[in-house]
């Protein structure tokens, strides 16, 4: 099949279904390159022509972020742990909309999930149908690919290994090795890569370093398309997907917007928002105003919300710190009642000190009680149910929220802190209280996904 008609197969799917058909790019284990892998797909399929749009499972704000930059489309993520099932379903199928493929890229391994064995990539495949690619990282590894390959798709019945991508080959003989081991499972082999360091993307202590830092980012997918263009049957690939099941998109239930002017941060140091988030506000009428506190910009002044994501401000505490008008425009915000809400990084600057890595002490807004420290790091890491203990105008008291945590800050101030939520983790176990609020001003190291 030629590109031409493979292209128009493509489309005359997509008329019939309504939605682009889908596939996930899945991984044994996290470090595989599965990521590399799917941003790769994602530019060579768009610089062939096609519409190609992705998605990302689970909780995670960086990979969407290089996803949309190979893509040139917003990359939504898809939670079957942290989701409701309209949300979960109307975001599956949002993702699907006007584009010729959806490419979802999974979590960690296959089967892993949540503490309580649910919300696994596995998961997301069995619920929409979405046959699996799985990539394997075959460095130091010959014939044994194939108890590895032939394990995974013994180990559910629900969910489809329909292809395999093998990654980290070291050459010709090599590669006849993996081939020779895998032609007894009967699975489609879509290709060898080569290992490729220069295609090795660069982490820090929450992930990768973010897409928006890299200057070199457009040299990088345009070498990873070139990559997996030359070793990869891009057809083939693309002949795997199927639409998500069902058809019908229940109707979305919104989250409660903090305001109708919700004031944003927007920079390095405020990059972990959820789009769908932010897009359940704006159906409900919000406005949503970005700025950057890392330029010294103070948020709108007509603002009744202030919302302060995670990211990264133990990166840029010392530039933080010395930004008055930005602090001086939370002050105002404050001072005319307006909501002003912080998660995770955000939570912490509203503090009133940060010390970073070195144990330098950093001046924050100091409008909840709490300090932070990076100085002795420990990992805060899990997926939560939180409840709220008094009003808020994202819900009552008694209202119950699906949450991630992820930060290796510890608090070493809590005096006079008023508890915002009562936690669990996804097993159920109480964790105790968690944020704080001091009258408009409130937050929490959680990352709201969704209501409960």
């Amino acid at each position: 099949m030629g590109l031409q008609d493979w292209v128009e197969a493509r489309r005359r799917i997509l008329a019939a279904a309504m939605i682009a058909p889908g596939l996930i790019i899945a991984a044994p284990a996290t470090g595989s390159g599965k990521t590399t892998v799917t941003l790769a797909l994602l530019r060579a399929y768009r610089d062939r022509g096609e519409r190609v749009a992705s998605a990302k499972a689970g909780p995670d704000y960086i990979d969407p972020a290089f996803h949309a930059a190979a893509s040139g489309r917003p990359c939504l993520n898809l939670d079957p742990w942290g989701m409701r099932e309209t949300t979960l379903v109307g975001l599956a199928h949002s993702a699907a909309r006007d584009a010729d493929l959806l490419l979802i890229e999974g979590v960690m391994g296959l089967f892993d999930g949540a503490r309580d064995g649910t919300g696994s990539t596995a998961d997301l495949a069995a619920r929409f149908g979405w046959p699996v690619v799985l990539v394997i990282d075959t460095d130091g590894q010959g014939e044994s690919v194939a108890a590895v390959v032939d394990g995974f798709r013994r180990f559910r019945s629900d969910v489809e290994i329909a292809g395999v991508i093998c990654n980290r080959v070291s050459g010709k003989r090599h590669a006849d090795i993996l081939a020779r081991a895998l032609m007894p499972l009967a699975l489609p082999l879509l290709g060898y890569l080569p290992k490729q360091d220069d295609l090795l993307l660069p982490s820090r202590h929450l992930g990768l370093v973010q897409a928006r830092e890299r200057p070199d980012l457009e040299a990088f997918l345009g070498a990873a398309a070139a990559w997996v263009s030359n070793h990869v049957d891009l057809n083939a690939v693309g002949a795997l997907a199927r639409p998500a099941r069902p058809a019908a998109v229940p109707a979305p239930e919104a989250l409660c917007p903090l305001g109708q002017r919700i004031a944003v941060a927007s920079d390095d140091a405020f990059a972990f928002v959820y789009p769908h988030l932010l897009d359940a506000w704006r159906v409900s009428g919000a406005e949503i105003v970005p700025f950057s506190p890392l330029a010294d910009a103070p948020p709108d002044p007509l603002a009744d919300a202030v919302y302060l994501p995670g990211g990264y401000p133990e990166l840029h505490a010392g530039r933080l710190a010395g930004n008055d008008r930005f602090r001086d425009g939370l002050y105002a915000a404050a001072a005319r009642g307006a909501v002003i809400y912080g998660e995770c990084g955000g939570y912490m600057v509203l503090g009133a000190g940060l010390i970073d890595a070195d144990g330098i002490r950093h001046r924050m807004a100091g409008l909840l009680s709490l300090e932070t420290s990076f100085a002795a790091r420990r990992l805060h890491l899990g997926y939560r149910t939180a409840e709220l203990l008094r009003d808020t105008p994202f819900g009552a008291r008694g209202a119950r929220f699906r949450c991630h945590e992820f930060h290796y800050a510890s608090l070493v101030s809590e005096v006079g802190m008023t508890p915002l939520f009562g936690t669990r983790d996804s097993s159920g176990n109480d964790l105790g209280a968690a944020g704080d609020r001091r009258g408009t001003v409130m937050g929490s190291f959680l990352h709201l996904i969704d209501a409960a």
